[in-house]
């Protein structure tokens, strides 16, 4: 009853689909809204079956665009999750949006429905750079929204993306200080990446754009990690900010690897079992997902164990993401091993010797610099 649970549900429908995103998102010309609820409903409850004694801390509508989502459909979903589970006083109750005028419209409704924090896919201040990125809203619309979401919303936060083709330094930190400007207490920053499957991928491939070379990429990521932290907003994890006590608490579930429970097309959950963990994974596309749960009262398209070294690496490639890095006494709570016994000095010492990794009795971590290459630093960890 007092372990953490995390409730994520995935509404995969957007108006567009950017040509960054490699998410589980999809473009229809219309849903049977009520359809679509009734079989996110039954999927809830084929989650508890799993999960009857644990105790609910967040629930995380993301996407897709969740914020397009009707209202009624999200509450009676947070409404379902509160009868099936007991739940912590202030629960966290997260939904993503874009910060459309359309989608604005309807943040009344959704704070009445429950949802108590917002996370807006912001990702530029300027009309350019959110042509490029195929953004639906411009600039202005961005900051009414967020105008909106402040009305609506006692936590509230947006995301940008920087290292787009030609951003300089000096370009990149002034669009930081105009976000600074507009008060929120938690800042999401992505460096531009090109993910397989995606347009982007396609473009870059033919030299349609290029990206900013290595030693600018990290002079930015650098330069963001400080500017923030100097404003009262460090780093909690590589890419998220937060005046202390303003982190998102779902996602700190998955980053301490806590149990969670996806529902909703390719929505993935890790629930502990004897021995390890239980890692489930919901059918991907949204019609066959829709079927499955209709026919069989879930869309599940696998589920297996996690135990032994595949747990122990699961768990620091989440961890060690965490400028707090990794709880020793948790890990061992997770996983049934100490990290540093499971992982070995021989492996440890050559990166805490090179200022990559900290070490104390109760703690394992990266570095600011660890952080900064975690990919390489996971390597020499990870069997």
């Amino acid at each position: 009853m007092t372990a953490p649970l995390g409730v994520y549900i995935h509404w995969p429908f957007c108006l567009s689909k950017c040509p960054y995103c490699d998410f589980n998102s999809h473009v229809r010309d219309g849903i049977d809204a009520d359809r679509w609820k009734r079989a996110l409903l039954a999927e809830l409850v084929e989650a508890h079956r799993a999960t009857p004694d644990r105790r609910v801390r967040t629930i995380f509508f993301g996407g897709g665009t969740p914020s397009l989502m009707p209202s009624a459909t999200a509450a009676a979903l947070i409404e379902r999750v509160r009868d099936l589970w007991p739940y912590d006083d202030g629960l966290e109750v997260t939904l993503e949006a874009n910060p459309t005028s359309v989608e604005a419209a309807n943040f009344a409704a959704l704070a009445a429905a429950g949802v108590n924090r917002v996370s807006l896919g912001v990702q530029a201040l300027d009309d350019a750079s959110l042509r490029f990125l195929g953004r639906g809203h411009s600039a202005r619309e961005a900051l009414e929204a967020l105008d909106v979401a402040r009305a609506h919303f006692a936590r509230w936060s947006f995301d940008l993306i920087y290292a787009r083709p030609g951003q300089t330094l000096d370009a990149w930190l002034a669009e930081l200080e105009r976000a600074l400007a507009l008060g929120s207490r938690h800042l999401s920053v992505y460096q531009l990446t090109i993910e397989r499957g995606t347009r982007f991928h396609a473009d870059h491939a033919r030299g349609a754009f290029t990206l900013p070379d290595e030693e600018t990429q990290a002079g930015l990521f650098e330069a963001t990690q400080a500017r923030l932290a100097a404003a009262g907003l460090p780093a909690y994890e590589i890419s998220n900010h937060a005046v202390p006590g303003e982190e998102c608490r779902h996602n700190l579930v998955y980053w301490r690897y806590q149990d969670h429970v996806g529902i909703g097309p390719g929505a993935h959950g890790r629930v502990a079992v004897p021995g390890g963990k239980r890692w489930t994974r919901r059918i991907s596309g949204p019609e066959a997902w829709l079927e499955a749960v209709e026919q069989r009262g879930a869309g599940t398209a696998e589920a297996r164990d996690i135990s032994g070294r595949d747990l122990v690496d699961e768990a620091l490639m989440m961890g060690l993401r965490l400028a707090d890095g990794i709880d020793r006494a948790g890990f061992a709570a997770e996983t049934g091993r100490d990290p540093v016994e499971a992982v070995g000095m021989a492996r440890l010492q050559p990166l805490i010797d090179a200022g990559y990794i900290a070490l104390d009795a109760r703690t394992l971590l990266a570095t600011p610099s660890g952080r900064q290459r975690l990919n390489a630093v996971l390597a020499r960890l990870m069997a």
